[in-house]
């Protein structure tokens, strides 16, 4: 609702509590700038993105046993000591000193690490949904802090307005019962509501910070002057139709999808670790008597051929292990997809709720302005009592906090629609962020380049740069 419609229809006061807590035009933050500042500032994606960088790591990790095992060893042996023979005691103090090289290749087995590698890229897959929920989570948790900061400023700029209102029908009924038109016990009950609205005042100012405190939470700042959309995001077809974008398009399914992908290949490398081996060995050396001129240099190449006969039953529980995780993840699948549906179909009762309540509160309060005006021109004639002003009084009140209540529900809810089919992103919502590239960390190491290579150098600049080095 525009903000020229909303102040016909909340009358008076509530025009003057807006106009004490809508900023100016130029100056006031919206909610797409609060939204980007949340998601420059979150250290929930922060984690998140390391948590993803650590999963890409598990694919390098995965694809260096397909590459040959290079190591080197080094000893130097001090061998001291005596003989007795026929020639007497004899020493035979030596330092012998060794180097040598060794090299493993995998040649073949059965397709067991590459199904691995491939798992773990599911897991990676699995592992982004992940982070985009998380960064639907922490943007709807900013929507739902920027609109109660909003609604709370302006429960509190209604409640001061009507403490003033208050404060006048006191000074009106104590100078009425001077003259003798109303009774002492009309003073009293203006002094009960003004003393009310003084409790509601406080009541509301603590609501309003707590929820400053909730937006520095969710956002990492202190709220500046909020300005209330102009209107709700474009939310498409029907709560039927969100459902199925819902299915094809949720992370928190999407993310399952890729689980039971890579369930079903660990049970394919689980069967793999049954079959044999065969690794490609090479070694290297040279051996020297520092106390003489003894040396040996010796090497080998070979071929081996290794498997397993029997590991007390551990392979086929390792296997039959797989499979229930498989079953467990798949389960997990179909609760998703109920949970999904449920939340599509939750956000758009709410909404309609919400629209329904605004609507109503509309009305309410174009009566409710109406029959406070009425009364209180009664009350000028005789015909009505203090106490019927102040109850038509809190009864506007009521009405106009209930009013700005549903308008800021009905924008929650409305978000809360874009979260529960996969929408409320910086992507889809455009935001004026650098958003965070999921697929680039992974590109630099899923070849699993070394420390001194240009790609692992170009990795050092990246992590530094992160701050994780």
């Amino acid at each position: 609702m525009k903000r020229t419609v909303k102040a016909r229809l909340l009358g008076p006061v509530l025009v003057a509590a807006l106009a004490a807590t809508a900023p100016i035009a130029t100056s006031a933050e919206t909610l797409a700038d609060t939204l980007a500042t949340a998601y420059r500032n979150s250290g929930l994606l922060e984690q998140n993105r390391a948590l993803l960088r650590a999963a890409d790591e598990d694919v390098a990790v995965t694809v260096s046993r397909l590459r040959p095992i290079i190591n080197w060893s080094a000893d130097v042996t001090r061998n001291f000591g005596r003989t007795r023979g026929a020639n007497g005691r004899v020493s035979v103090d030596s330092t012998d000193a060794s180097i040598g090289l060794t090299a493993q290749f995998l040649l073949y087995d059965f397709g067991r690490t590459g199904l691995q590698v491939e798992a773990a890229k599911e897991t990676v897959l699995s592992t982004r949904e992940t982070l985009r929920s998380i960064e639907q989570q922490v943007l709807l948790r900013a929507v739902v802090a920027f609109m109660n900061v909003r609604r709370n400023s302006e429960f509190v700029s209604l409640r001061q307005n009507n403490l003033r209102l208050l404060e006048q029908e006191l000074r009106a009924a104590r100078d009425r019962f001077e003259v003798g038109e109303v009774t002492r016990t009309d003073v009293a009950q203006a002094e009960s509501r003004l003393a009310s609205a003084q409790s509601g005042l406080a009541s509301a100012q603590g609501n309003l910070a707590r929820a400053i405190e909730e937006f520095v939470s969710a956002v990492g700042r202190e709220p500046g002057s909020l300005r209330t959309p102009q209107s709700i995001p474009n939310l498409g077809g029907s709560a039927d139709a969100s459902k199925s974008v819902a299915l094809r398009n949720h992370p928190d399914i999407l993310k399952v999808q890729h689980d039971v992908a890579a369930a079903e290949l660990a049970i394919k490398a689980a069967d793999a670790a049954s079959r044999p081996r065969v690794n490609l060995n090479a070694r290297a050396g040279f051996e020297d008597e520092w106390s003489g001129s003894d040396y040996v240099r010796s090497g080998s190449v070979g071929v081996e051929l290794t498997g397993p006969i029997y590991q007390g039953g551990q392979l086929s529980a390792l296997e039959r292990q797989a499979v229930a995780r498989r079953d467990a993840v798949r389960g997990a699948l179909l609760l998703a997809q109920l949970g999904v549906q449920q939340d599509v179909g939750n956000a758009y009762a709410d909404l309609r709720a919400a629209r329904a309540s605004r609507e109503a509160s509309q009305e309410a309060v174009r009566a409710a302005t109406v029959a406070f005006r009425g009364v209180r021109e009664e009350a000028k004639l005789g015909a009505r009592t203090t106490l019927d002003v102040l109850d038509a009084e809190q009864a506007l009140l009521d009405a106009r906090t209930n009013l700005i209540s549903a308008e800021i529900d009905v924008y929650i809810a409305a978000y809360a629609i874009l979260s529960s089919i996969g929408q409320l992103t910086a992507r889809d919502l455009n935001l004026a962020v650098q958003t965070y590239d999921p697929s680039a960390y992974y590109n630099m190491v899923k070849s699993a380049p070394t420390e001194l290579s240009p790609q692992g150098r170009q990795l050092d600049r990246v992590l530094r740069s992160l701050g994780k080095e």
